[in-house]
């Protein structure tokens, strides 16, 4: 069997020592890469008692064996730690062109240690590798600080950097790469990671191509993916994520003032994607390796840039009663500019909104702020405090576990956040399977950690006993259903590969053929699934080290106890703990939400 000589850089911020980690055959074969190879060296190889912002918590970059190859939808890197803003496993996947980029330099993922003593960035040009003093970076937004190692480092060089929200702790700074393309590894606070690190940017010029043991084989085979692949992703590339805001309208799942309201559809047509196309559409932008392209080039006032996705609109818009997609992209184009995640910012301003209203909370808790919906003006204060880390952001920085601590337990029935993350712009009565999947999710509440509604709206796959599209209402085996789909997506995570490959037919199948002309090891069917049910697993025994049990594994009481009265979903109320004792009996989990011997066992797994 050949070794495919996967390489890691170890850089200690701390003293400036770099090492060069060859990642053993073995651990690739069984954690693949990507989240995947994030969760073996959290678990087995850091403090999982550490202080996420201290100087043991280490930071991961890292691609997955498919990165920057031919295979359609590839060009995705992880960004792994502990997370400061939950305390528990920190991940968050990003497309863009900076991974395939680490592939060509001939590396296979970064690993940070240590706080640096002073602000720096890094350079990697194939081999060589440079830290230097990022002092003249302080306080430029992610724009200006990609344009700036354009001169400093190679005008060809991709970009990772945080901007002035992760220079300055704030938990709810993300890591961006792409300049005004704005491509986020958004959630869970790895960007106050890497600012407590005082790493301002890493970026990359590589001048080689990545690891491929059977280059022929593996491009023949993608030619062979590409017309179902295309035909399947059409919609994704003719108009992109803001596609989706009159479907998920319609059927319920869409966020409306903190997810108190049912009927968004005389506003709905303020911002969809045809108002988009209308007014501000420039072009599509795809990431390395994309036929797809769903990302959308706007221009507002002189500037071009990321517009809006469906995330976005919907948290940071309906959910604010904000109906002006000019104005949501204004709020959305600051925080690319400031570095924060717009889901996480949108829910968090929507229950301070709810919680104001309500008068739970009042001015002398929002120092001074008159809290209210529908002004995208105070919207963009509020971020701008969030990022400085001064008055109310400062606040809601601490995110949804302080807040309620801090406001008192009768909020955590409205606080939309399953272990300490904010939700995304889905509703779990709508779906079943998401209300499953958000109380499970190893990150917190997460839409992409199962993606399991897809399979409740248009996706089969008959491989894992998915033979037609699920009811969204439906009980039966929706646990189950969505433990596999769970150990699916792992896998798309490690390999990595983004999710909508999902609707171009990529199945376990096309991954395992894939990733053995990749590698030259013998994958299939059984074997990755396998794979995929480790790597949950094992991100979950990280979880339960760090507190983590059945009793964190809920949702708050609106989305158990209020049902909706209008859209699809009108009534349903989705029986969390019927559909969570069959996902435990399916995972071989102790009542306790303990992954059992005999599963650890079975899965190769030294606890």
């Amino acid at each position: 069997m050949p070794s495919c000589n996967y390489r890691l850089l170890d850089i200690n911020l701390s003293n400036l020592e770099i090492k060069i980690i060859n990642v053993p055959d073995e651990i690739i074969r069984n954690y693949i890469g990507g989240s995947g190879l994030g969760a073996f060296e959290l678990f087995y190889n850091t403090n999982i008692n550490c202080d996420p912002l201290g100087p043991d918590n280490v930071l991961l970059f890292l691609t997955g064996p498919l990165t920057g190859t031919v295979c359609p939808s590839s060009g995705r890197h992880a960004v792994v730690a502990k997370s400061p803003l939950t305390g528990i496993w920190g991940e968050a996947n990003v497309g863009g062109k900076w991974g395939r980029e680490l592939r060509k330099a001939g590396w296979f993922g970064i690993m940070f240690r240590g706080i640096s003593p002073e602000p720096v960035y890094i350079y990697i040009n194939d081999k060589d590798i440079e830290i230097s003093s990022a002092k003249s970076l302080r306080g430029m937004d992610t724009f200006e600080t990609e344009a700036a190692l354009h001169d400093l480092a190679h005008p060809g060089a991709k970009v990772a950097c945080i901007g002035p929200a992760g220079e300055n702790i704030s938990l709810l700074a993300g890591i961006f790469t792409g300049g005004p393309e704005a491509r986020t590894a958004a959630r869970c606070g790895l960007g106050a990671v890497m600012g407590s690190k005082r790493l301002k940017a890493v970026a990359v010029y590589g001048s080689g191509k990545p690891y491929v043991h059977d280059q022929a084989g593996l491009r023949k085979y993608v030619k062979e993916l590409m017309p179902d692949y295309k035909k399947g992703t059409a919609r994704l590339k003719d108009k992109g994520t803001p596609s989706l805001v009159e479907g998920q309208e319609s059927a319920g799942s869409f966020p409306i003032k903190n997810f108190q309201l049912d009927d968004y559809s005389q506003r709905v047509g303020n911002i969809n994607w045809q108002k988009m196309k209308e007014t501000m559409f420039v072009k599509p932008v795809s990431c390395a390796s994309c036929p797809v392209g769903c990302g959308r080039l706007v221009q507002t006032d002189s500037i071009v840039t990321g517009g809006p996705e469906y995330e976005t609109i919907g948290m940071l818009g309906s959910n604010l009663l904000i109906d002006n997609l000019e104005a949501i992209q204004s709020i959305n184009e600051k925080c690319n500019r400031i570095g924060i995640d717009t889901i996480e910012a949108g829910a968090l301003i929507g229950f301070a909104i709810e919680a104001f209203d309500r008068k739970i909370i009042g001015p002398k808790d929002t120092e001074g702020v008159t809290l209210r919906w529908g002004d995208p003006e105070l919207v963009m204060d509020i971020l701008d405090s969030i990022s400085s880390m001064k008055g109310f952001g400062k606040t809601l920085s601490g995110g949804f576990n302080r807040l309620i601590a801090l406001w008192g337990d009768k909020t955590e029935s409205f606080a939309p956040q399953v272990k300490g993350l904010g939700f995304p712009a889905h509703d779990p009565r709508a779906y079943n399977s998401i209300a499953v999947a958000f109380a499970t999710s190893n990150r917190g509440a997460c839409h992409l950690q199962a993606f399991s509604h897809v399979f409740e709206r248009i996706v089969t796959m008959p491989e894992i006993g998915i033979h037609e599209v699920m009811d969204p209402f439906s009980v039966n085996e929706k646990g189950e259903k969505v433990a596999l789909i769970q150990d699916l997506m792992c896998l798309y995570d490690s390999l990595s590969l983004c999710k909508f490959a999902l609707f171009g037919n990529i199945k376990i199948n096309t991954m395992a053929t894939m990733l053995s002309l990749a590698t030259g090891w013998d994958f299939d069917y059984h074997s990755l699934l396998k794979t995929g049910a480790r790597i949950f697993n094992l991100k979950r025994l990280y979880n339960n080290r760090c507190g983590i049990s059945n009793t964190d594994d809920n949702l708050p009481e609106r989305f158990l106890c209020e049902a909706k009265t209008g859209t699809r979903a009108k009534g349903n109320l989705p029986p969390l703990n019927e559909m969570l004792n069959s996902y435990y009996n399916f995972r071989g989990w102790s009542k306790e939400g303990v992954p059992g011997k005999n599963k650890l066992k079975e899965l190769g797994i030294k606890a």
